[in-house]
């Protein structure tokens, strides 16, 4: 199920469903390690002797976030139960707490007791050897703990302390977990188990006909049992509201910074935009990964995830962050790249968020040679994405630390690893992880690399690397043209492959990661070829269904629905269609032209998730997401193309 609630603060990340049920809890790195690894630590409700899950179908919700904030809200109401419950959450701002206020409203016209069950299926540090979860009489409070990992559990009725507790074992010789314990609405109160453990807390409140209670919970993570205690009187001296309201205004408060004029932008696509800001943060951690997505039910596809850093979506994500003003966050990430740069100036695939090396599938091997399994765009990109950034904020400090640490050696390997013959890189795997050869959008981002790192070279005084590195790009810019151009289609082509007897196979799927020739400026906006190229992948690959969008290419097999190739080519992505939105902006000779972009960006607000998530794509017939969700890669397309239509606003207004 996708998520619907990511809550976090660059350490601490908690994500949640759409039935509110927590689904992930990242510590201290954002994107590891997962401390419950898609299982559900659930809500239960007992009251007149019925017990029911929060997640249920018995429950109508509503999950969302408090506006331009990362609070959350659910409003849970139960008919036969006679009970609304509404829940305001968060992670807090700065410090590793997760908190909660839950009122509850009993709809009936008599008074009752009711009990609230909060159950906690945690697997600490992904594994469940040797986990232990106790009670603490002194502090009346639940621990599970590991290896220097302690979550604390607390929580008040009012101003009562919880009502009863349990832990226990789970998926372990038939034990189901202490979830089946609070069914009766009684828990046993063992006070320790260990090894693959559960626990369950239990809040009661005793309310007068149409009489609301209040609750109030919290979970605080910290790596020794100090600090863990540190933080939990911290709550108890403050209060929850008061940290959720502090909460609130931070996020609020960062959102709105660089106060943007939306122009003639409808209510939905603002909205959206800044919804898409604080996504892509909660999924940035504090020492620079920027993560490609935290929602762990991919797991069930491959027994892998996209929680990693992609050198590639990193830097796309950096660009929009620098574009709508959050340089404070890009620098994090430029210096994250220079500690995983290979020493030869290439990224790998992927990264962890510590920095290390992160699993792969592109094979080493190329028919029976060695080969090196990368992605050249990813080393590229994020040259050009570097340029980006000091254009924009003219920070110093980036051109001084990272001109010898990371752009000297990375352009360095994009001048090398090319074909003399071709002037265009060397084959490498394309951008999405599936093919090896030349294709365009690697050569274009090798050539917006290159520009960016002699720009960078000049400003470094280090002028023979910068007229080295211009022309070599400037042979990337000839190769493009004179090898990646199809004169029998009138149109750039996605790639070729080289054979062992040296000829050349041009590669004629249409890919619309060929907008990438327009929008790292490969080829001129004016050129009569790249027109026509972008006007292929705009008819050839739009999904042509009530959901509409557009596909990666044609005939793309991930997550495919539909075998139906003239209706959906491939499912829509939100990227896709994105990028779209930046080729229109950028070409707009009037104010009527970007109507286009209007219409595009209102699509992307209308097929997010009722709480603003956009996944990575979606079902060509339905519209559900698929994939992960939320992409950080989607949401800052998002706010790319908001930008870019809003600069071009400006200029074709001057």
């Amino acid at each position: 199920m996708p998520r619907e609630l990511a809550l976090g603060n660059g350490r601490l990340l908690i994500n949640f469903d759409a039935e509110f049920n927590m689904r992930d809890l990242y510590y201290p790195y954002v994107g590891w390690p997962n401390h419950i690894g898609g299982e559900r630590n659930r809500l239960g409700c007992w009251v007149d002797g019925h017990f029911s899950w929060l997640g249920s179908r018995e429950w109508e919700r509503q999950v969302g976030y408090e506006a331009d904030t990362l609070v959350g809200h659910c409003r849970a109401r139960h008919k036969e139960m006679e009970l609304e419950i509404n829940i305001n959450n968060a992670v807090h701002f700065q410090e590793d707490i997760y908190l909660a206020r839950i009122t509850v409203h009993n709809m009936a016209g008599r008074s009752r007791e009711v009990r609230l069950f909060f159950y906690h299926d945690f697997t600490l540090n992904e594994s469940p050897i040797g986990d232990t979860v106790t009670y603490l009489p002194d502090q009346k409070v639940l621990l599970h703990y590991k290896r220097g990992l302690y979550l604390l559990i607390n929580g008040r009725a009012g101003a009562n302390i919880f009502f009863q507790y349990a832990t226990g074992n789970k998926r372990f010789r038939g034990a189901e977990g202490t979830w089946r314990d609070a069914e009766d609405g009684w828990l046993e109160g063992h006070p320790i188990h260990h090894g693959s453990v559960d626990s369950t807390f239990s809040f009661r409140l005793q309310l007068s006909a149409g009489e609301r209670g209040e609750i109030t919970y919290w979970i605080v993570a910290a790596e020794n049992f100090t600090a863990a205690g540190e933080l939990n009187n911290r709550v108890l001296s403050q209060g929850v509201k008061n940290l959720l309201a502090a909460t609130a205004a931070y996020w609020r408060g960062w959102v709105y910074k660089n106060g943007r004029d939306f122009a003639d932008l409808p209510p939905a696509v603002v909205a959206l935009y800044h919804r898409s800001l604080l996504v892509v943060r909660t999924q940035i951690d504090n020492r620079g990964a920027i993560l490609a997505a935290t929602d762990s039910d991919i797991l069930a596809e491959a027994r892998d995830h996209y929680g990693y850093c992609w050198p590639r979506d990193g830097a796309l994500v950096a660009s929009a962050l620098d574009q709508a003003g959050y340089s404070e966050l890009t620098a994090g990430f430029f210096y994250y790249c220079s500690r995983v740069l290979e020493q030869d100036g290439f990224f790998y695939q992927k990264y962890n968020p510590d920095g290390s090396l992160g699993s792969s599938w592109l094979p080493p091997v190329h028919r029976g040679e060695r080969i090196l399994p990368i992605q050249e765009d990813e080393t590229a990109l994020v040259l050009w994405a570097l340029g980006q950034s000091f254009r924009l904020g003219r920070n110093w400090g980036l051109i001084h630390d990272l001109y010898p640490a990371l752009v000297r050696p990375a352009a360095d390997f994009l001048v090398d690893y090319r074909d003399p013959d071709l002037g265009l890189p060397l084959p490498s795997y394309d951008l999405w992880e599936e093919r090896r050869g030349i294709f365009a959008f690697t050569s274009a981002a090798v050539y917006a690399g290159l520009i960016a790192a002699a720009d960078m070279a000049r400003l470094a005084g280090d002028v023979g690397r910068e007229d080295r590195y211009r022309r070599a790009a400037v042979e990337v810019g000839v190769g493009i043209s004179e090898h990646l151009y199809s004169p029998d289609l009138g149109r750039f082509i996605r790639g070729i492959y080289r054979e062992d007897d040296g000829r050349l196979v041009p590669d004629f799927t249409l890919d619309a990661s060929l907008t990438a020739l327009a929008l790292l400026e490969a080829v001129t906006l004016a050129d009569p070829r790249l027109t026509r190229t972008m006007a292929a992948v705009e008819e050839g690959l739009q999904v042509k269904t009530e959901i509409g969008g557009v596909a990666r290419y044609t005939g793309d097999y991930y997550f495919r629905k539909s075998d139906n190739l003239q209706v959906a080519p491939g499912n829509p992505w939100f990227i896709c269609t994105l990028w779209l939105a930046e080729w229109h902006s950028l070409r707009a000779q009037n104010l009527n032209d970007l109507a286009a972009v209007r219409a595009i960006l209102t699509w992307a607000a209308e097929r997010a998730t009722p709480a603003g998530m956009l996944p990575e794509q979606l079902h060509p017939f339905t519209g559900e997401p698929l994939s992960v969700s939320p992409l950080t890669w989607s949401h800052a397309t998002f706010v790319s193309a908001v930008e870019k239509y809003l600069a071009r606003r400006r200029q074709l207004q001057a």
